[in-house]
């Protein structure tokens, strides 16, 4: 799934973001897996980006741990915990584990995110069927 080359004899991992098979989420959207249990066997965290067309969103969902987005291109509404803001590059946000959160693309062009999970066991729960999948499986899409 993703180019990996070890930076030294102690370990660690470069990902060059243009080599990684991007996982189709539906309705254009794609996320890459950077670091990760699959990219590196000692990653503590799983992070990634995903790219909304305009007009696309997140379905509301939560996860079974904690996440921080940042936008690094484009413009969102995210919805974490019922507040609803609008975000533009470089800005975050922290969602804590279990809180319900969304991000929708408000642009004319892309979304482009940052995400780093707290966990290397990432789930995600839809909040309108109470289904919870294993993150980027087949049945993760938007």
């Amino acid at each position: 799934m993703t180019s990996r080359t070890p930076t030294n004899a102690a370990g660690g991992t470069i990902l060059r973001h243009a080599e990684i098979e991007p996982f189709a989420r539906g309705d254009g959207v794609e996320t890459r897996l950077m670091v990760g249990k699959a990219t590196d066997p000692t990653a503590p965290f799983t992070s990634g980006t995903t790219v909304f067309p305009a007009g696309c969103a997140a379905p509301l969902h939560s996860h079974n741990c904690a996440e921080q987005v940042t936008i690094l291109e484009g413009e969102a509404e995210a919805m974490v915990g019922g507040e609803i803001v609008q975000l533009g590059p470089m800005d975050s946000s922290f969602v804590p584990a279990n809180i319900p959160h969304y991000f929708r693309n408000i642009g004319a062009g892309p979304l482009k995110i940052l995400w780093i999970y707290g966990a290397r066991d990432v789930t995600r729960t839809f909040v309108e069927t109470g289904e919870t999948v294993a993150h980027m499986s087949p049945r993760d899409q938007v």
